[in-house]
């Protein structure tokens, strides 16, 4: 079986900084190289400051610290390390995308097809390639064909092993996984990347699949995490006309073993890199093989999911008198989740959007988002102006600061340091009536009424 020295990952974003950083940590006899083109991200990797890494993940500096320097490597020169490795991952981005066939819907493949052909140009010797990228189903025969017929003569096995994280608890889900898959055709290749996670994962929560399963799992566990939150959602609807509450349903269905209770929250809506380009990326398949009743039924989990923040925005809008226009709303919070600065598909970014239409004048607070951050993300929709942004919207570093003499307040992400500000302060300091509308059921309602608040949750 080959011995696996050196191992290069081509990509250093939120799935491969992590995920080597601690495969670095409980491999110290190995050595691993982060690559990438992006000249500040790995500046940001190598800062002497760990709160400066480009990624903020509960634990993350701490694995940094330990393996950094060691046997972790983060570097720019992405052709001395394929041409190092024994090992390649492939963790570049495959967004939806935004032109030609598929556009809205398929995953561009494009940095997949550059990251292949710069690997067969460069590689001397056999090399064991890895997806770690998020990719349609039979991804893995066209990365093999482009590296064998790019390639001098060099051989070349592909893995699939398709990533689980959750953000925000991506650390922990790396040292404690529920499961890792890893789908190939070659039994010592596998047998190779199944060694370096069986130095702390047991092997019996070690998948082995074909290529074509292991592809097809991921997009499906995000698909099934996704319709779950949508499903309550629904729900939660159907509990504000009829006057049911959300949690104790959910806490009741969950309670049936058969179901569980993960994932029954509902929210404004769920967001992040994986949930809605997976679904959509499962669409397009399905459609591309004429599945048309399968690929309308898992729509139907983004189009719920769109339909809920437009909800909330709208809701926002009618309880305000039917008007934003020059309104102060405070947001809490613009990141997709609590515990990551991570803020693609982000519910507040389209909240925001359909309030500023309104022209509502939006204050937002996000302790791990800066504003460069959040004016580029409203800048990407192409509603309005940059310039329109940025006289609607301001960004500011303290909540406080956020919430005086604001008219309403959103909760956008439930980051638990809001539970602990001081309300009654906060309350005097607002318009009248003061507007709380949580869009995470983060708040303690009997305290917000009790301290005058006009509270609004969803599913209540």
């Amino acid at each position: 079986m080959k011995q696996i020295r050196k191992i290069t990952c081509i990509g250093a974003g939120y799935v491969g900084g992590p995920t080597m950083s601690v495969i670095a940590q409980k491999n110290p006899d190995i050595q691993i190289t982060v690559v990438d083109v992006n000249q500040e991200r790995i500046a940001a990797w190598n800062d002497e400051d760990l709160s400066k890494l480009p990624i903020y993940e509960k634990g993350l500096d701490e694995v940094v610290a330990e393996a950094r320097g060691r046997n972790l490597f983060f570097d720019t020169d992405v052709d001395k390390a394929i041409d190092e490795a024994d090992m390649i991952f492939i963790s570049v981005n495959t967004p939806t995308k935004t032109y030609g066939k598929g556009k809205g819907q398929a995953a561009d493949l494009k940095f997949i097809e550059l990251c292949a052909r710069q690997i067969a140009t460069v590689a001397k010797d056999d090399k064991i390639v890895v997806e770690k990228s998020t990719l349609p189903v039979r991804t893995a025969e066209a990365l093999k064909s482009i590296l064998d017929n790019t390639s001098n003569g060099v051989n070349f096995h592909v893995l699939s092993n398709p990533e689980f994280l959750a953000e925000g608890t991506a650390i922990a889900d790396l040292h404690n996984p529920d499961r890792v898959l890893i789908g190939g055709e070659n039994t010592e290749a596998i047998e190779a990347l199944v060694n370096i996670y069986a130095s702390w994962v047991p092997r019996e929560r070690i998948l082995s699949t074909n290529l074509w399963s292991s592809e097809l799992s991921k997009l499906v566990a995000n698909a099934f995490l996704a319709q779950r939150v949508s499903s309550i959602n629904a729900v939660s609807e159907l509990c504000e006309v009829t006057g049911a509450n959300v949690d104790e349903v959910a806490k009741a269905v969950g309670m049936d073993s058969r179901i569980g209770p993960k994932f029954l929250k509902a929210s404004v809506g769920f967001g992040g890199s994986c949930f809605q380009k997976d679904i959509l990326n499962l669409v397009y398949i399905a459609r591309s093989y004429k599945l048309d009743a399968v690929a309308d039924y898992w729509e139907q989990v983004i189009i719920m999911n769109d339909h809920q923040k437009t909800r909330f925005a709208e809701r926002i809008i009618q309880t305000m008198y039917n008007t934003v226009n020059g309104k102060h709303i405070a947001f809490l919070g613009w990141s997709f989740k609590k515990d990551t600065n991570d803020t693609r598909e982000s519910a507040a970014i389209y909240v925001a959007d359909h309030l500023l239409d309104e022209e509502g004048q939006i204050v937002v607070y996000d302790p791990k988002v800066s504003a460069e951050q959040i004016y580029k993300d409203l800048d990407a929709l192409g509603t309005r102006a940059p310039e329109a942004n940025r006289r609607l919207v301001k960004v500011v570093d303290d909540p406080y600061r956020a919430l005086d003499q604001a008219h309403a307040i959103a909760v956008l992400t439930e980051w638990d340091a809001f539970k602990t500000y001081d309300w009654a302060k906060i309350k005097e300091a607002m318009k009248k009536p003061a507007f709380v509308f949580d869009g995470r059921k983060l708040l303690d309602r009997s305290q917000l009424e009790t301290l005058g608040f006009k509270y609004y949750a969803i599913g209540e």
